[in-house]
């Protein structure tokens, strides 16, 4: 399956949780929603995947964790912020580049509308 295919049910699924939930809740809850939705959908996705970091020849372990992995090709960052802004562009640019993905999305649940705050991210 195609990143862009997977990407538009991954927005789907996400606003599907966010018009079940609403705004105000942890970003934990919506990632288990959106968990839920993705593997309802059929999707292999994995939670709090590890991203090491690999400085020179040194695995330095202690990297980053992504909040969902969709089919080992896309990186999903949710927030539950006031608005989003530069740092979330650049931890899910950075990433896209330690992992060596191609399509990230980042979706900011704080919302009224979650279709105005995601953004989609190519490498």
């Amino acid at each position: 399956m195609t990143e862009d295919k997977i990407s538009n049910i991954v927005i789907g699924c996400a606003i599907e949780v966010h018009k079940n939930l609403g705004p105000g809740l942890l970003e934990s809850a919506y990632q288990e929603c959106l968990f839920y939705e993705l593997k309802k959908n059929n999707l292999e996705v994995e939670k709090e995947k590890a991203l090491p970091i690999i400085y020179k020849e040194v695995k330095l372990d202690h990297g980053y964790r992504l909040d969902l992995l969709v089919e080992n090709k896309v990186v999903i960052e949710l927030k539950t912020v006031e608005a989003l802004n530069d740092v979330h562009t650049a931890q899910v640019l950075t990433y896209l580049k330690l992992g060596g993905y191609k399509l990230g999305l980042l979706f900011n649940f704080h919302s009224t509308l979650l279709k105005n705050n995601m953004r989609r991210f190519v490498m």
